[in-house]
């Protein structure tokens, strides 16, 4: 029998990431290949332990986010951000399509001072290739603390596909990631 040393398991890392709905997010992540885990939640903000219903009202500083575990052997934080630049629109300030409040701010919570170069350089390779027509306006900040969301909130789109707002605004997102990062499709997702 094989003794399992710490060299056999993975080492996991952590990408925590808001723009716009957790839902949108939270839906594509979920699909990459080498990402462990998905979960919906707040940062940023100054009230411990935020309910949904009190990061709504924007008077929180919280940010809808997604908390992502990822094996970066297998998909990079790069990747990551590549995607998080794709499925969203990093130029409005606080809202993304009907969404409005500083709850759907672009922003990149950083885990260690590599993942903010790393941040850093991608928004920066943004403005200069020019892509977008208004300035990059994504915030780039140190973790904060990360409170997951209400469990209802947890797994949304897998739950609720052909709810009102998943089928008008989740999954364009998701087939816009689907048809554009194909290689990194998780292969039970393909």
């Amino acid at each position: 029998m094989n003794e399992i040393t710490d060299k056999n398991l993975p080492t996991l890392e952590r990408a925590t990431l808001g723009g716009g709905c957790f839902w949108c997010l939270e839906a594509v992540y979920q699909q990459i290949q080498g990402v462990k885990s998905v979960v919906s939640g707040y940062a940023g903000g100054a009230r411990p332990n935020p309910s949904y219903e009190s990061v709504c009202t924007g008077a929180t500083g919280h940010a809808e986010i997604v908390d992502i575990e990822f094996d970066p052997k297998v998909v990079s934080f790069r990747d990551l951000l590549e995607i998080f630049f794709v499925i969203h629109n990093p130029t409005t300030l606080n809202y993304q399509g009907n969404d409005h409040g500083t709850q759907y701010r672009s922003v990149i919570y950083t885990h260690s001072d590599e993942q903010a170069k790393i941040a850093n350089e991608v928004v920066q390779e943004l403005e200069d290739s020019k892509i977008y027509a208004d300035p990059v306006v994504t915030q780039i900040e140190s973790a904060p603390t990360i409170y997951p969301a209400e469990d209802y909130h947890q797994n949304y789109f897998q739950q609720h596909p052909h709810q009102g707002y998943c089928a008008a605004v989740v999954a364009p997102k998701l087939a816009k990631f689907r048809a554009k990062f194909k290689s990194l499709i998780a292969p039970q997702y393909a």
